[in-house]
């Protein structure tokens, strides 16, 4: 009778398949390969250079741009090493987009836990609204956290400063074109303010600075007007119409009599004005003083700066706000003040509902 050796094959032990010599070799290759990944991804890199290391990372920057800045900073020692602990942490579409302070030190793994969890100075996508001044913009900057609100506007008032930037005017209210911008959170004022400043000399191109003398006036007049249309109007399309009605009282010598100026001169948001504002001794108050006021008023964006640039031809000198958020423009005073009549009515009404 023939024996079934499957079955009275008696089952092997682990450790029955290898020696003790196998056992301890292949035990000494796992201790000695993990200990090496332990050292690789977990030991302190150090660099040399002031510390901290800054480092920014833009918005859609590709992985292997930030690892070659790291390396080439002495910041990592081996690239391969850092995409191997990033694949396994899982970073390389994790990263965050902002400005990091690097310390000296920091391990692979914790270098990586720096950058995804954006541990710093975030990228922020901030829209500066058209027609927004200096101490607004400020305002918003400081609630966002990009900067110091007071250092921003006396930055923006500093005489040393304002030269340095070859810009020929007390400040730089009217020079900061507004828009969309990627700011760092706590960023310093000079640097926002150059952002800024680059920006308007980009848009006011020589195209732009030719028209201006065309015209007959320089680029800071231009930017002064330009911010008294954008005080005026939201509505793109009427710009040009009421650049053309101040370009027609600076020919005929007629004061522009525009209620921005006040508002700006009495340094208040907006709100209804009375004839005693309009009697105040300042020079932005156009309502007593003729031609153009020493500056702008605030930031006029790209569309009020076009339509000073190329106004509507037309023989409107008055214009006043309708019912309907526009303006009624008038050649003649008598029909201005039916004009202003009916708005001074319809405004009555609201105030007393």
């Amino acid at each position: 009778m023939t024996k079934n050796l499957n079955n009275n094959n008696p089952k092997l032990k682990f450790s029955q398949l290898l020696s003790k010599k196998d056992f301890t070799i292949i035990s000494i290759f796992f201790v000695v390969v993990f200990s090496l990944l332990f050292y690789t991804f977990f030991s302190s890199n150090y660099y040399k250079g002031p510390e901290p290391q800054f480092l920014e990372i833009r918005k859609g920057q590709p992985f292997s741009v930030v690892i070659d800045s790291l390396y080439s900073r002495g910041i990592i020692p081996s690239k391969f090493n850092f995409r191997v602990a990033a694949f396994i942490y899982g970073a390389e579409r994790n990263v965050q987009a902002a400005r990091y302070h690097i310390p000296n030190g920091l391990s692979y793994l914790e270098l990586l836990d720096l950058l995804v969890g954006g541990h710093g100075d975030l990228l922020l996508d901030i829209r500066i609204n058209d027609g927004m001044s200096v101490a607004r913009i400020a305002e918003r900057l400081h609630s966002l956290g990009v900067v110091d609100s007071q250092a921003f506007h006396l930055k923006s008032f500093e005489e040393d400063f304002v030269k340095r930037k070859n810009i020929n005017a007390y400040s730089l209210e009217g020079y900061l074109l507004p828009g969309n911008y990627f700011f760092y959170k706590n960023s310093n004022a000079e640097e926002i303010l150059d952002s800024m400043l680059s920006r308007t000399k980009l848009f006011f191109n020589d195209s732009l600075k030719n028209q201006a003398k065309k015209l007959g006036y320089s680029k800071h007049q231009i930017l002064t007007l330009a911010s008294i249309v954008d005080g005026e109007t939201n509505k793109i399309a009427e710009m040009p119409k009421i650049s053309g009605v101040y370009f027609n009282r600076l020919k005929r010598g007629i004061k522009l009599q525009a209620d921005p100026t006040v508002q700006y001169a009495l340094g208040t948001s907006w709100r209804r004005l009375f004839h005693s504002d309009l009697r105040i001794d300042n020079l932005y108050n156009t309502y007593r003083h003729y031609g153009l006021p020493p500056g702008p008023i605030n930031n006029p964006g790209e569309n009020a700066i076009l339509a000073t640039l190329f106004p509507e031809k037309h023989n409107y000198i008055f214009f006043v706000a309708d019912t309907k958020g526009g303006h009624n423009f008038s050649t003649n005073y008598s029909t201005h003040k039916k004009y202003a009549r009916q708005y001074y009515r319809w405004l009555n009404s609201r105030t007393k509902n």
